[in-house]
């Protein structure tokens, strides 16, 4: 699953990637080009499998980071939004809006909720002019269709104005009510505004933990928006996923401060995905799995690997929770926790799973 970052000039996304990927992209290469990076989802349930089995490999979920090479020029005061700069970041999952939140060095002040709109306003005005262009291409179809009769091109072009209509209003598409086969119809379009959207405030150092008057404004306007948000100093964060473990976890501790910001940001992105963590473990990996809520014990089974999805017989399950309470897996085996499971049995979050197959 891929997250894409965008933001205006100066937000700080690029610095934000740099803490996210715990600066594996050498600053060298920055210059004008997309990157991508692989970030592991931090996860602490995986501790007491790990206690216990002491595993050979231990590999957590992830999701893939885009920071794309956007490009904007200045006209008569204001920002122009080049044709290429969605284009890095059409294929995502999920967007990450970084929103500046501190002065400028020319001493700029921050307009957060201005600029937050700003590029939500682009986004809605990518996604109409994609579908302006398609009903463009519709129309050339119903030359010759009378009136009344109903193809795939009028179901289409129907579709298509109600869309330009949400659009018209300034409302993103996620905020649209589809039914099974107009979401169908819709996900091959790609709409920006139907991907999920996370707003960033990138705050100044001593703001941390001291959330001032614009920070608590930005907080209610993304909640009346819908708009999960997460503050942070990309500067301080890429800074701390520069040192070594140990030194990282007494910097935190002297700021206060439980966990790097970051990691509540990759849990929020993969909340917004719609994910879940299921667990796989033994003494020669222990591993969460991502997978979509909802989903049943046979696509666990065969996002582990086809073969046992082929040949699932059944799922031993105990939920962590239970596996921690317990002491273990064996201990919540014996105490009862654990239950044999069908293909059809759906996932909960933070499942540890056993597959039983025959091929």
């Amino acid at each position: 699953m891929k997250v894409g970052i965008i933001g205006l000039p100066a937000s700080g996304k690029t610095t934000l990637f740099r803490a996210l990927t715990r600066g594996t992209v050498p600053i060298d290469d920055y210059g004008g080009k997309t990157h991508v990076g692989v970030v592991s989802v931090p996860d602490s349930r995986l501790d007491i499998l790990i206690r216990e089995y002491k595993p050979k490999k231990i590999t957590y979920a992830s999701i893939e980071f885009v920071d794309g090479a956007a490009r904007i020029t200045h006209e008569e005061g204001r920002a122009k939004f080049g044709s290429d700069f969605f284009a890095d970041v059409r294929q995502v999952d999920a967007l990450l809006d970084v929103v500046r939140g501190f002065p400028t060095p020319t001493g700029e002040a921050p307009t957060p909720i201005q600029d937050l709109q700003t590029l939500s306003d682009e986004l809605i005005l990518a996604d109409m002019q994609v579908v302006e262009n398609r009903m463009e291409r519709v129309e050339k179809q119903l030359h010759g269709v009378k009136k009344g009769v109903t193809t795939p091109a009028t179901i289409e072009m129907d579709l298509l104005k109600r869309l330009h209509s949400v659009l018209e209003e300034g409302k993103p598409l996620r905020t649209v009510d589809f039914n099974p086969e107009e979401e169908k119809a819709v996900r091959g379009y790609d709409f920006l505004t139907m991907k999920p959207l996370i707003a960033v405030l990138n705050i100044a150092e001593e703001e941390i933990g001291s959330p001032s008057e614009q920070i608590l404004a930005f907080r209610k306007h993304c909640e009346q928006a819908g708009i999960p948000e997460v503050e942070l100093c990309a500067k301080v964060e890429m800074e701390v996923s520069e040192l070594p473990e140990q030194e990282e976890a007494e910097f935190l501790e002297s700021l206060g401060i439980k966990e790097p910001a970051r990691n509540v940001l990759i849990r929020e992105c993969y909340r917004a995905l719609g994910l879940i963590t299921f667990i796989t473990a033994g003494e020669p990996e222990v591993r969460a799995w991502a997978i979509k809520a909802g989903s049943k014990a046979i696509d666990a089974a065969g996002t582990i690997h086809s073969d046992l999805a082929r040949g699932f017989i059944r799922a031993e399950v105990a939920n962590i929770r239970d596996v921690e309470a317990a002491g273990g897996w064996e201990a919540a085996k014996r105490q009862g926790f654990v239950q044999l499971q069908t293909k059809d049995y759906v996932v909960q979050d933070g499942d540890v799973i056993y597959i039983r197959f025959k091929v």
